[in-house]
């Protein structure tokens, strides 16, 4: 008879495939809780950097907590790797065109745009990145943030290139530039326009702020030129340690590009540039200012001064940006981007000086919510300093309470002026107000949103533009 004769079972092989299971289940559970930490340490870095500026020069180290002090050693660097090695991967696209960079509180978008419309009224193939939208010659795309990511900024650069493109004019962020986004592009040029208190809800203070406007001008190359407003108290800080050639312009003093308004009124100026006069669609000193940053800039890049001064009196104003629409009641209604004190002093000090007393000026305006709090008074004084009637209203609330950010603004207003201010939480009722009080000859400013076609609250942004109130208002009045 013959057997099967089978293997041994011996204990010790169960211990050994269970032992090793046992590994195996360990390996897994530790990598699976090494992501899940991995992932909470990234959504927590990434919330404290995006909190705020990691520069803390000039202020007290004692009061930076240890994680902040460390990440502000080591985020910057690995930010400017990112950056190059993004624009490495698509194969330096900036270095394929003539890219020309805006900064400055107020003006960049004026300065950008108008850029890109003199040139492509010269024949030339623009590309555009600015706060109000992104075109690649005749084709536009939202705008979503004013400087773009460095993954999207040499996406679009590479598109650009691809379209032709031979010059491309961008707005510089403060908060683009304290990020390096932009350290991997190669810039022929950058305009310095102004420096005026603006997002201290992110950079703390006013130093922190003008270091991140001055870290543009470190950056360009001697091969670059630099075009910077002498008419700014802040203008040889930006450019005390740049390498690039540096010019100046102003509408006050002697500078390499100088301007003067000759004549103004609610249709357009008449300027005196470099002693060739030009009339032009834009109203204000600032505009004026804006123009011969312009100038400048297209006589850096080779342009004849005749032709620039030709193709500028074609150009007019961009959207949002003291746009004007009338009614058949004779009164104007300017939309305008301006949120900052400095730039509502300036819309509405140019409103008065062509208005000359002949009509009165109707303001609304607002401030925006989880944004800087200590403009709000200073907003406020402004407002109510150069107008005859104000209206405060919602701006982009966001995660505050509208009131309370009116009645921040109306801490700022004496108790004498309170008498013409009006406080309207809705933005919509807060624009008829304005228009129904308004008659011949007077003019109402809408401020703070602009080109916005959203109002921002409780983290959804919802319809909402001021134009298309305005528009719908004077088309039911037109209608009675």
């Amino acid at each position: 008879m013959k057997y099967l004769l089978l293997p041994d079972h011996h204990p010790t092989s169960n211990v050994l495939w269970m032992g090793t299971l046992a590994w195996i289940v360990i390996i897994l559970l530790s990598v699976f809780l090494l992501a899940v930490v991995g992932m909470i340490l990234l959504k927590y870095m990434r919330h404290i950097v995006a909190a705020g500026d990691l520069n803390y020069d000039g202020e007290d180290k004692n009061n930076v907590p240890l994680t902040r002090r460390i990440l502000a050693r080591t985020i910057p660097p690995l930010r400017i790797i990112h950056s190059k090695a993004i624009a490495l991967w698509y194969g330096n696209p900036s270095a394929k065109l003539k890219l020309v960079g805006v900064t400055g509180t107020n003006g960049k978008t004026t300065i950008a745009t108008v850029l890109y419309d003199l040139f492509r009224k010269m024949g030339h193939r623009c590309g555009l990145i600015s706060t109000v939208c992104i075109k690649i010659e005749d084709e536009e795309y939202p705008a979503i943030i004013t400087t773009p990511g460095a993954v999207d900024l040499n996406r679009l650069l590479s598109k650009m290139v691809k379209a032709g493109c031979e010059y491309v004019f961008m707005e510089c962020s403060s908060h683009g530039l304290v990020q390096k986004r932009i350290n991997g592009l190669h810039f022929s040029g950058g305009i310095f326009t102004n420096l005026t208190r603006d997002h201290l809800d992110y950079h703390r203070t006013f130093d922190n702020y003008r270091n991140a406007k001055k870290s543009f001008f470190d950056f360009l190359s001697p091969l670059a030129f630099s075009i910077v407003n002498a008419d700014d108290n802040h203008w040889q800080t930006m450019v005390q340690d740049c390498k690039a050639k540096i010019k100046t312009y102003s509408i006050h003093d002697k500078a390499d590009f100088m301007a003067k308004v000759q004549e103004c009124d609610l249709e357009g100026m008449c300027l005196d540039i470099n002693g060739r006069e030009v009339d032009v669609h834009f109203i204000g000193k600032f505009n004026a200012s804006n123009l011969l940053a312009i100038y400048g800039t297209a006589v850096m890049l080779g342009k004849e001064p005749q032709k620039i001064l030709t193709a500028l009196s074609a150009m007019r104003s961009v959207r949002g940006r003291l746009e004007p629409m009338r009614s058949p009641e004779g009164f104007i209604t300017l939309i305008d981007y301006a949120h900052t004190p400095d730039a509502l002093r300036n819309v509405l000090e140019t409103i008065h000086e062509v208005l000359n007393g002949k009509g009165r000026i109707i303001t609304v305006c607002g401030a925006g919510g989880n944004r800087d709090i200590g403009k709000r008074p200073l907003m406020a004084q402004e407002a109510v300093r150069w107008s005859d009637i104000v209206i405060f209203t919602s701006d982009n609330p966001r995660f505050e309470d509208p009131q309370t950010i009116i009645n921040d603004m109306m801490s700022g207003v004496d108790t004498p002026e309170k008498d013409k201010v009006f406080s309207i939480v809705d933005r919509r009722e807060a624009i008829i107000k304005a228009c129904s009080m308004a008659q011949k000859d007077d003019v109402v400013l809408v401020a703070g949103k602009g080109h916005e076609d959203y109002q921002e609250i409780k983290d959804r942004k919802y319809p909402f533009s001021d134009k298309e109130v305005i528009s719908e208002y004077l088309r039911v009045r037109d209608e009675k």
